[in-house]
């Protein structure tokens, strides 16, 4: 998994990004949780989501924020970490110009940046919200939300209660074949600390049914 530097709107950002091993192959990018509060690219949850696009065949770019490890800058409440992400993308494009599809995945505050750059991106097609921190970020945007996805939250989330998640959907309008799922691991944190195994498992199971299981398209 090489150590990359690319250029991004407030100077070098530092990420790791896995080729795909097929021309042509998906991409993902994942986002990390709140730079201020200890988010990096290296969190457990974001390394996790990582290897299961890996595992999927895709081409997969998890990166640091602004003013995070290497990346250059510093934090701007979202409006930079947003073009951090943008410019994250459009790297990744550059590097697979007939890639057929892309996927977004963030956790607690990259979940609420993935989010905008969907409604910005439109080959954007599907999308992984963990612990999405609808109770401190205004996900009004979405209307309508472009893509289908998934949500999860833990029952235990104190940070960013589950209930908030699903009031947030709930009032999301949807264009004709987009679906929203949500899903609820019972009995973990924001963090999911000791049930992360589970939170994979609900992960695969979904993009199973999206995308088809890993030794498809793997390889």
């Amino acid at each position: 998994m090489p150590e990359v530097i690319f250029n991004g709107p407030a100077g070098r950002l530092e990420g790791r990004y896995q080729p795909a091993k097929k021309k042509g192959a998906p991409i993902a990018i994942i986002l990390h949780p709140h730079p201020q509060f200890g988010g990096t690219m290296n969190n457990q949850i974001v390394y996790s989501l990582f290897y299961t696009y890996v595992n999927r065949g895709f081409a997969v770019l998890r990166f640091n924020f602004r003013g995070v490890g290497r990346s250059q800058g510093s934090f701007d409440h979202g409006h930079g970490e947003l073009s951090d992400a943008a410019a994250a993308l459009d790297w990744v494009q550059s590097l697979n110009p007939d890639a057929r599809s892309c996927w977004i995945a963030g956790v607690s505050f990259g979940a609420w940046i993935g989010m905008q750059l969907l409604m910005r991106r439109p080959e954007i097609e599907g999308f992984l919200s963990i612990a999405a921190m609808a109770n401190r970020y205004d996900f009004s945007f979405l209307a309508p939300c472009p893509s289908s996805g998934l949500f999860v939250h833990g029952s235990e989330d104190r940070v960013a209660p589950a209930k908030d998640v699903i009031s947030v959907i709930e009032k999301v309008k949807t264009q004709k074949g987009i679906v929203l799922e949500h899903a609820v691991i019972d009995g973990a944190n924001h963090f999911f600390d000791g049930k992360i195994e589970e939170l994979m498992q609900t992960v695969d199971a979904y993009l199973d049914k999206r995308i088809g299981t890993p030794h498809e398209d793997a390889a």
